[in-house]
């Protein structure tokens, strides 16, 4: 028989494990968050209702936008020129607004669709193509431009190349269609997607370029968004791609014997950008988007004074002041008994964007409804007061394919919209 003592113990001990495993759960137990619109999300709410909106709209402050543009021309400066990513900035009105903003004619497309409305309504553009395109894509755009357009393809346009198959492809449509084609090379420094990194690829692919009238040699364009994600010193990894992008350089003046400096040497990218600060590099000129409109994907120490300035903004189909799921009876209560923070159910007019609930802050998604591009689920604490028709803002995580969601980019400045924006179209242009 176990002494009395013995048992006390281990009733003791017992007690204490309940005891911990109890606090252990409290202090694992979500706290309760949460708090209604701030004052910025309220007023861009009652504009939206002023302008007869009512369902999922993409929500762009042309004021955090231009403060934006302010920032990257300050952190560039008279250095190198620059070049705007067009597909993280796809409407014709936003793209004029930015090259007014940032003083340059210089776009990056990646799209034909894109290229050939480019082209047509602003002709004025100087543009570079961000990715080499299937042949036929190329073709395509020359069967769609219009006759009367005053884009000077033979000076404003040059194809992004990679290897030797690709320029002999594109040199035999120039030769067809009697015109010349401008080539930038694709160097491959360090992210490995294809491109250029050996000398005797390169000196093949200047070989088919220097041999007739059909292609001429524009530039070199050398992208590192791998710098700004590997660990360890990010100046380090700049200058190692730096390095490849050198030596490429100068196998191509030897092969050419020309000067390449007067030539487009693109390079960067809203993650690194601003690694170039007074660096001593081979590019002229830098590319950048998504830092003027910030989504969350590029909130990083590097663009920490660039500001978010857009937000998809939806209607609440649905209020509960519960949750309620399917299966099981009581599945609901448990989850909110454990955590405060799903008190509340809203549904929202659409969902499933590539974005993350801004405001109200503390709604979250349910891991066990589901996701939803029709009614999506959004969970809250009792701080949070939506009714039916009340909005919620949600951040996107990258704007390139997000804006084109919407057909048109409502414009906020000054407490109001102040425009309807259209966005590119993905099919125009197409043969």
């Amino acid at each position: 028989m176990a002494s009395t003592s013995g048992t006390s113990r281990r009733k003791v001990l017992l007690g204490g494990l309940t005891l911990g495993a109890l606090g252990a759960a409290a202090y694992a137990r979500p706290k309760i968050i949460g708090q209604n619109h701030k004052p910025y999300f309220k007023e861009m709410g009652e504009a939206l209702d002023r302008a007869r909106f009512a369902q999922p709209t993409l929500v762009l402050d042309k004021t955090l936008l231009e403060q934006n543009i302010a920032q990257l021309s300050k952190h560039i400066g008279s250095q190198f020129d620059y070049r705007i990513v067009a597909k993280s900035l796809p409407s014709i009105p936003l793209l004029e607004t930015v090259m007014k903003g940032a003083g340059t004619q210089r776009l990056m497309l990646f799209h034909q669709p894109f290229l050939n409305q480019v082209a047509q309504q602003i002709p004025q553009a100087d543009v570079l193509m961000g990715k080499p395109l299937p042949v036929a894509s190329a073709e395509n755009f020359y069967r769609a431009l219009s006759k009367d357009s005053n884009f000077d393809h033979a000076s404003q346009l040059q194809w992004l190349l990679d290897t030797p198959t690709r320029v002999r492809q594109y040199q035999s449509l120039a030769q067809r269609l009697g015109i010349t084609m401008q080539i930038n090379i694709e160097l491959d420094v360090g992210l490995h997607r294809g491109g250029v990194n050996q000398a005797d690829e390169l000196r093949e692919i200047l070989s088919v370029i220097e041999a007739g009238p059909a292609l001429s040699l524009s530039g070199f364009m050398g992208y590192e968004p791998h710098v700004a994600k590997l660990p360890g010193d990010k100046l380090a990894s700049r200058d190692k791609a730096m390095k490849v992008y050198s030596e490429m350089l100068a196998v191509a003046r030897e092969v050419t014997g020309r000067n390449l400096d007067e030539l487009t040497l693109n390079g960067a990218g809203s993650p690194t950008y601003r690694l170039y600060n007074n660096a001593a590099v081979p590019l002229n000129e830098l590319s950048a988007g998504s830092c003027l409109v910030k989504p969350s994907d590029f909130d990083t120490p590097e663009l920490a004074d660039h500001r978010p300035a857009a937000f998809i903004a939806t209607p609440v189909i649905k209020a509960l002041d519960h949750l309620e799921l399917p299966g099981p009876a009581g599945v609901g209560k448990l989850m909110t008994l454990w955590n405060p923070n799903r008190q509340k159910t809203f549904f929202t007019y659409g969902g499933y964007w590539k974005a993350n609930a801004a405001s109200p802050e503390g709604l979250s998604l349910n891991p066990l409804f589901g996701r939803s591009s029709n009614q999506e689920m959004y969970n809250g604490s009792q701080r949070i007061d939506l009714k039916a028709d009340d909005w919620v803002f949600l951040r996107p995580t990258q704007s390139e394919s997000v804006f084109l969601q919407f057909g048109e980019i409502a414009v906020y400045e000054h407490g109001e919209i102040v425009d309807r924006w259209p966005v590119l179209s993905e099919t125009l242009g197409a043969a």
